[in-house]
Protein backbone atom coordinates (compact mmCIF):
# COMPACT_ATOMS: atom_id res chain seq x y z
CA UNK A 1 0.00 0.00 0.00
CA UNK A 2 0.91 3.36 -0.89
CA UNK A 3 1.60 5.92 2.19
CA UNK A 4 2.74 9.40 2.27
CA UNK A 5 3.75 11.02 5.71
CA UNK A 6 5.31 14.50 6.90
CA UNK A 7 7.72 14.98 9.29
CA UNK A 8 7.64 14.44 12.34
CA UNK A 9 7.69 11.00 12.43
CA UNK A 10 4.84 10.36 15.39
CA UNK A 11 3.97 7.55 17.00
CA UNK A 12 0.57 7.69 15.59
CA UNK A 13 2.16 8.01 11.98
CA UNK A 14 4.47 4.66 12.89
CA UNK A 15 1.14 2.98 13.99
CA UNK A 16 -0.22 3.08 10.63
CA UNK A 17 3.26 1.74 9.05
CA UNK A 18 3.03 -1.90 8.13
CA UNK A 19 5.82 -3.92 7.00
CA UNK A 20 6.01 -3.97 3.24
CA UNK A 21 4.09 -0.59 2.93
CA UNK A 22 5.87 2.13 0.31
CA UNK A 23 6.30 5.20 1.60
CA UNK A 24 7.00 8.45 0.14
CA UNK A 25 8.53 11.21 3.14
CA UNK A 26 8.27 14.77 2.84
CA UNK A 27 9.85 16.91 5.57
CA UNK A 28 13.03 17.22 7.82
CA UNK A 29 15.38 13.98 7.94
CA UNK A 30 18.87 13.65 9.32
CA UNK A 31 22.15 11.43 7.66
CA UNK A 32 24.10 9.71 9.59
CA UNK A 33 26.58 7.04 9.17
CA UNK A 34 29.54 5.15 11.08
CA UNK A 35 31.97 7.94 12.38
CA UNK A 36 28.77 9.98 13.19
CA UNK A 37 27.00 7.39 15.22
CA UNK A 38 30.00 6.42 17.26
CA UNK A 39 30.68 10.10 18.06
CA UNK A 40 26.64 10.57 19.03
CA UNK A 41 27.17 7.48 21.39
CA UNK A 42 30.08 8.97 22.92
CA UNK A 43 28.43 12.02 23.57
CA UNK A 44 25.66 10.04 25.01
CA UNK A 45 28.31 8.35 27.15
CA UNK A 46 29.55 11.24 28.66
CA UNK A 47 25.86 13.39 28.82
CA UNK A 48 26.72 15.68 26.45
CA UNK A 49 23.69 17.18 24.13
CA UNK A 50 23.46 15.61 20.72
CA UNK A 51 23.44 18.05 17.58
CA UNK A 52 19.69 17.69 17.05
CA UNK A 53 16.87 16.06 19.03
CA UNK A 54 16.04 12.81 17.74
CA UNK A 55 12.81 12.36 19.19
CA UNK A 56 10.44 11.61 16.30
CA UNK A 57 13.45 11.92 13.68
CA UNK A 58 14.46 9.64 10.99
CA UNK A 59 18.16 8.97 10.35
CA UNK A 60 19.13 8.47 6.73
CA UNK A 61 22.53 6.20 6.89
CA UNK A 62 24.03 7.90 3.84
CA UNK A 63 27.47 9.64 3.12
CA UNK A 64 26.38 11.68 -0.18
CA UNK A 65 28.76 12.36 -2.90
CA UNK A 66 29.83 15.99 -3.61
CA UNK A 67 27.16 17.69 -5.12
CA UNK A 68 27.76 19.03 -8.60
CA UNK A 69 27.75 22.29 -9.46
CA UNK A 70 23.74 23.25 -9.64
CA UNK A 71 22.65 20.48 -7.47
CA UNK A 72 21.75 20.55 -3.74
CA UNK A 73 23.43 17.20 -2.85
CA UNK A 74 25.39 14.07 -4.92
CA UNK A 75 24.21 10.93 -5.04
CA UNK A 76 22.25 10.01 -2.13
CA UNK A 77 21.90 6.13 -2.12
CA UNK A 78 21.80 4.15 1.36
CA UNK A 79 24.37 2.48 2.89
CA UNK A 80 24.25 -1.01 4.81
CA UNK A 81 22.51 -0.60 8.11
CA UNK A 82 24.18 -3.21 9.97
CA UNK A 83 26.99 -1.04 10.74
CA UNK A 84 25.16 1.32 12.89
CA UNK A 85 23.56 -1.39 15.29
CA UNK A 86 25.84 -1.40 18.17
CA UNK A 87 24.81 2.04 18.62
CA UNK A 88 21.36 2.19 17.64
CA UNK A 89 19.21 1.16 20.81
CA UNK A 90 20.69 3.89 22.45
CA UNK A 91 19.08 6.30 19.68
CA UNK A 92 15.25 4.94 19.84
CA UNK A 93 15.88 4.89 23.61
CA UNK A 94 16.03 8.89 23.24
CA UNK A 95 12.74 8.09 20.91
CA UNK A 96 14.30 7.84 17.52
CA UNK A 97 11.03 7.33 14.90
CA UNK A 98 12.82 5.75 12.27
CA UNK A 99 15.76 4.62 10.28
CA UNK A 100 16.56 4.54 6.34
CA UNK A 101 19.14 2.18 4.92
CA UNK A 102 19.39 -1.56 2.94
CA UNK A 103 19.92 -4.72 4.72
CA UNK A 104 19.01 -6.86 7.79
CA UNK A 105 19.03 -5.62 10.93
CA UNK A 106 20.22 -7.65 14.50
CA UNK A 107 17.60 -8.95 17.03
CA UNK A 108 18.75 -6.26 19.67
CA UNK A 109 17.85 -3.51 17.45
CA UNK A 110 14.71 -4.99 15.97
CA UNK A 111 13.98 -5.63 20.13
CA UNK A 112 14.23 -2.03 20.43
CA UNK A 113 12.50 -0.94 17.69
CA UNK A 114 9.52 -3.08 19.27
CA UNK A 115 10.34 -1.68 23.06
CA UNK A 116 10.52 2.08 21.61
CA UNK A 117 8.00 1.79 18.73
CA UNK A 118 9.94 2.28 15.74
CA UNK A 119 10.27 1.69 12.15
CA UNK A 120 13.04 0.47 9.44
CA UNK A 121 12.56 1.94 6.14
CA UNK A 122 14.43 0.64 2.90
CA UNK A 123 15.87 3.00 0.24
CA UNK A 124 16.58 1.43 -3.08
CA UNK A 125 20.66 0.54 -2.98
CA UNK A 126 21.88 1.82 -6.25
CA UNK A 127 19.54 4.77 -6.91
CA UNK A 128 21.39 7.25 -5.39
CA UNK A 129 21.19 9.27 -8.17
CA UNK A 130 17.73 9.22 -8.30
CA UNK A 131 17.20 9.56 -4.58
CA UNK A 132 18.96 12.75 -4.79
CA UNK A 133 16.19 14.05 -6.89
CA UNK A 134 14.18 13.77 -4.00
CA UNK A 135 16.24 16.27 -1.67
CA UNK A 136 15.71 19.78 -2.11
CA UNK A 137 17.78 21.28 0.80
CA UNK A 138 21.09 19.52 2.73
CA UNK A 139 23.07 21.27 5.44
CA UNK A 140 25.85 20.01 7.18
CA UNK A 141 24.78 20.54 10.87
CA UNK A 142 27.77 18.65 12.99
CA UNK A 143 30.63 16.85 12.41
CA UNK A 144 31.79 18.82 9.59
CA UNK A 145 35.29 17.03 10.00
CA UNK A 146 34.03 14.15 8.56
CA UNK A 147 33.29 15.15 5.07
CA UNK A 148 30.41 12.85 3.84
CA UNK A 149 30.21 11.15 7.03
CA UNK A 150 28.96 14.45 8.68
CA UNK A 151 25.39 14.51 10.26
CA UNK A 152 23.31 16.56 7.61
CA UNK A 153 20.01 17.79 7.92
CA UNK A 154 17.90 17.32 4.42
CA UNK A 155 14.69 18.63 3.57
CA UNK A 156 13.05 15.41 1.03
CA UNK A 157 9.98 15.69 -0.80
CA UNK A 158 8.34 12.19 -1.67
CA UNK A 159 11.40 10.55 -0.28
CA UNK A 160 10.40 7.02 -1.84
CA UNK A 161 11.17 3.84 0.99
CA UNK A 162 9.90 0.56 2.08
CA UNK A 163 8.62 -0.64 5.28
CA UNK A 164 10.86 -3.51 5.88
CA UNK A 165 10.31 -3.71 9.84
CA UNK A 166 7.40 -2.17 11.39
CA UNK A 167 6.69 -1.57 15.33
CA UNK A 168 5.53 -5.02 16.01
CA UNK A 169 8.65 -6.66 14.48
CA UNK A 170 7.48 -7.75 11.08
CA UNK A 171 10.09 -8.42 8.70
CA UNK A 172 9.04 -7.76 5.18
CA UNK A 173 13.20 -9.36 4.99
CA UNK A 174 11.74 -12.84 6.79
CA UNK A 175 8.49 -13.31 5.10
CA UNK A 176 9.97 -12.88 1.59
CA UNK A 177 12.27 -15.97 2.50
CA UNK A 178 9.15 -17.97 4.19
CA UNK A 179 6.56 -16.92 0.80
CA UNK A 180 10.15 -18.00 -1.04
CA UNK A 181 10.01 -21.39 0.78
CA UNK A 182 6.28 -22.25 0.24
Amino acid sequence: MDKYIETPLTKEKIADLKAGDYVYITGTIYTARDAAHKRLFEALEKKEELPFQVEDEIIYYLGPTPAREGQVIGSAGPTTSSRMDKYTPALLDLGLGGMIGKGKRSPEVIFSMQKNKAVYFAAVGGAGALLSKCIREAEVIAYEDLGTEAIRKLKVEKLPVIVVIDEEGTNLYERAIENYRK
